[in-house]
Formats: structure tokens, sequence, C-alpha cells
């Protein structure tokens, strides 16, 4: 008797599972804060705008006065002075500090020490008094000679030269030593691997520091005004010594300063993008 085979029938399928719905996490507190946030900047505001002790109308008035217009300037003029002078002497100190020369090595790290171990305040004192030390320099006497702008100048630019020496030599060191390897194997001379091959790779890493210090400058100008030097502070002090306006004068240059930096710190974004290209960097 032959036996019949008979096929089991097939599984039934498997009913498909439900699909997990992605729920967002709840951020209750964030949102609490950051609402509790937004209502005490709208009350700081809206205090700041109608509280009558602030004068907003004496602030629109002196805002583009001649004198205040006139220390603007000769604020932003010392310091692009200062930077490009003082960036200059930075490049030159840090070439040095990384020469394989001790004496140089040691010349550099004496100066950078030095300048960063006073105070800028003490600094332009004692330049502003150098003629107690020194009367005449080559037959001229050093009160004609350095008037109070040269003071500044002098003064802002050898202090501001320490700090860009070392943001210089950081951003040196930055560079791959492989890449300078390979222009010394190409035959490059010392001169032209730094120019070529080393500060514009070196700059990625120069530029936001140097924005830092750029913006630092542009406010630290404003201590100039203790050796009656007329900037934007100086300016406006001059204008509330004789109308007794203290706050809306200071508001002016306060205003000034956060558009003026405000301003600086855009490009600084954009300069920071365009060396950063190729980097994969997000700046």
């Amino acid at each position: 008797m032959s036996a019949i085979l008979t096929q089991a029938p097939a599984p039934a399928p498997a009913p498909p599972e439900p699909a997990l719905r992605i729920v967002q996490a709840r951020r209750t507190g964030q949102w609490a804060a950051a609402g509790a946030v937004l209502v005490l900047a709208a009350l700081g505001l809206y205090s700041v705008v109608t509280n009558r002790a602030f004068q907003w109308d004496v602030v629109g008035a002196y805002f583009t006065s001649t004198a205040v217009l006139r220390g603007l300037g000769l604020t932003l003029w010392l310091t692009a002075v200062v930077m490009v002078l003082g960036f200059a002497i930075g490049t030159l100190l840090a070439v040095l500090r990384l020469s394989a020369n001790p004496v140089l090595r040691a010349v550099s790290w004496g100066y950078v020490w030095f300048f960063r171990s006073t105070p800028i305040l003490v600094q332009l004192l004692f330049w502003f008094n150098i003629g107690a030390l020194y009367p005449t320099i080559l037959g001229i006497h050093t009160v004609n000679l350095l008037g109070p702008v040269s003071v500044a100048v002098i003064g802002l630019t050898l202090h501001e030269g320490a700090y860009a020496a070392e943001v210089v030599r950081g951003g040196i060191l930055s560079v791959d030593r492989g890449q300078i390897e390979a222009a010394q194997s190409l035959g490059l001379g010392r001169r032209r691997r730094l120019t070529r091959i080393v500060l514009p790779q070196a700059m990625r890493s120069i530029v936001p520091p140097a924005g830092n210090m750029l913006i630092g400058t542009l406010k630290g100008t404003s201590i100039v005004s203790v050796i009656a030097v007329q900037d934007l502070l100086y300016s406006v002090q001059l204008v509330y010594h004789r109308t007794y306006q203290v706050i809306p004068l200071l508001l002016v240059a306060t205003v000034w300063y956060v558009l003026v930096t405000s301003v600086l710190g855009v490009g600084q974004h954009y300069v920071e993008r365009y060396y950063a290209r190729g980097t994969g960097g997000t700046r």
C-alpha cells in the first residue's frame, strides 16, 4: 500500500509589526530657561530705553557731532597704525624666537617678557615722561619730539608687538613640519620658505587671535586719554566736563565702540573663512 504524501500547508505570514513612532524628547526645562532669559532681556532693554536718566535725546544730539567724529577718527587711525606696526615687530620677534641663534632667541624672549610684564598704563606714562631721563636726543628736545600722539603710538606699538610675537610664533609652530621639509627638498631658501610656505598656512591659526587683538586694541586705545590724546573717550570727556552730562556722553562713546567692534567682528569672520578654505573646517 503506497503511502500518500500530502504537502503541509504553508504557515500564514506573520502580521507586520506596527511602525515605531519617533517622539522628540521634551525639553521643558530648556524652553522655560530660554523664555525666562528672553523676558529678562526684554525687561532690561525696556528699562534702558524708557529711563529718562540716560537722556537719549542728548545721545542723539552728540552722536555725530564734530568733536565726537574727530575723536572716533583718531581712535580708528591709532588702532590701524598700532596693529600694522605691532604685527611687523611681532613677526620679526617670532622669527628671531625660532632662530637657531641663542642670542637672537634670548633677545626676542626678553622683549616679550618685559613688555608683557608691565602694565600698558605704566609704559605710556614712562614714555610720556621720557624727557626727565633724556632731555635731548641727537640735539633735539624730547619734549618737542614726542607729543602725546607720538607717545601713544610708541607705547601701544611696543606693547602690542610683544603679544603679536606670541600669536605669530604659535601660528608658525602650527604648520606641519613636513611642509617645511618638503620646501627644503625643493631648494627653497629660508626667506622663501617663510613667505611662500609657512606664513600662508600659519594664517589660519593667526587670524582668530589677531582679530581678538584688533578688537582689544580698538578698545584699549581709550587708555591714551590719560595723556590727553583726543581719542573718542577723551573727546566725550571734554564735552561732559563742560556740560556735566556724564551719562549720555559716555553712552555716545559706548555705542560707537559697540558699532565699530561689531563691524570688525563680521570682518574677522569672513577673513577666517577665507583662510580656512580647503581644510574642511566650518568657521
